[in-house]
């Protein structure tokens, strides 16, 4: 079979794969619903059977959780493939840089230390929008600290580092506002940082898919240069690629693609590290024409399943003594990322 067709297959199976998985998150979640009465309600079928309740959950929590669970694992995982061809390290991760680690002190600060509300200025502005504004703050304030430094670090590594050392420095004050918080801070930040698709409404959507669609637009003009510098910096400089400038787009890209997830979203961890690799070895390349579209795609199949498996103990698919409640995204992404991780380091040994 020719190399074309079996690329053909491959899109078309993952196709497949996403568009089953995104309807399964319609039919199933923590209050079941017959399955016909979901289908009604996607097909907008005139039935008077179906409550108004039903109509709510199935358009108003459930669609938003998939679209959210599409998008954000989409934008993570090119954001992981980013750094991992920016780095030529196999293990680099969106977290790595510190840009979670800023996120989450921007919520630490409004949660722990404003009470849950943000003042800009003459502007105050309290609950969901303060959170999201206060982890998009952090992410960019941690990312123009890298983008600063990377006009003194010309060596990736050294910037690597940086970014561990940023990302250490940002937890070590989100361990400090802890200790001196009051208990309902900390039980609201621990559940913000255990990640949730559920927490966007349908009205604040648009914001946060502009935000990602703008950040894979970036990455995919970026494919060219990528697939040049996997040959190293020489080489790519004498092809004529600004490495500085291609590195701060590269910065640029990621940061705002983690910056959205993460606010919108809270800290997800292995989605970013895992699903290049998944994509690696399942579209049998390393050109990021290829690779980047198939990273979004996996990245929005892996997002999407975990949204599922987190609702599993509470919708009486799978026996449960266990009260009713979703799981932790964060307990869910190391069944896929763990696996593979694993798979990595063995065959690197």
């Amino acid at each position: 079979m020719a190399a074309a067709s079996r690329q053909t297959i491959r899109w078309t199976l993952l196709s497949l794969a996403l568009a089953l998985i995104f309807l399964g998150n319609l039919y199933i979640g923590a209050v079941h619903i017959p399955f016909q009465s979901v289908t009604d309600t996607i097909l907008d079928n005139d039935n008077e059977a179906i409550a108004a309740g039903i109509r709510f959950i199935v358009l108003q929590s459930r669609l938003p959780a998939a679209i959210t669970a599409i998008f954000c694992g989409a934008g993570l995982a090119v954001s992981g493939l980013l750094l991992q061809t920016s780095f030529r390290n196999p293990l680099a991760g969106p977290s790595i840089l510190g840009i979670n680690s800023g996120a989450s002190l921007g919520v630490a600060i409004v949660m722990l230390v404003g009470g849950g509300s943000m003042i800009a200025g003459s502007l105050a502005f309290g609950g969901e929008i303060a959170i999201i504004a206060g982890a998009i703050a952090g992410s960019f304030l941690i990312m123009t600290i890298l983008l600063s430094l990377s006009t003194w670090l010309r060596n990736d590594l050294m910037l690597l580092i940086a970014g561990i050392l940023v990302g250490y420095l940002a937890s070590s004050i989100i361990m400090i506002l802890n200790f001196s918080a009051t208990s309902d801070g900390v039980q609201n930040y621990v559940l913000w940082g255990m990640g949730s698709f559920t927490t966007i409404p349908l009205n604040r959507l648009p914001i946060f898919i502009v935000l990602i669609l703008t950040g894979l637009s970036l990455a995919l003009i970026l494919a060219k240069p990528l697939d040049i510098l996997l040959l190293g910096n020489d080489y790519a400089r004498n092809l004529g690629i600004n490495i500085r400038r291609t590195r701060n787009l590269l910065l640029l890209a990621t940061g705002l693609l983690t910056a959205a997830a993460t606010a919108f979203c809270g800290p997800i961890s292995f989605i970013g590290l895992a699903v290049p690799h998944m994509a690696r070895m399942i579209m049998k390349t390393d050109t990021h024409r290829i690779l980047l579209p198939a990273t979004m795609i996996i990245g929005a199949l892996i997002g999407a399943t975990c949204n599922i498996l987190s609702v599993l103990p509470s919708s009486g698919l799978i026996p449960c003594t266990a009260s009713a409640s979703l799981l932790p995204l964060n307990a869910v992404t190391p069944l896929f990322g763990v696996p593979v991780i694993l798979y990595v380091i063995m065959r690197r040994r």
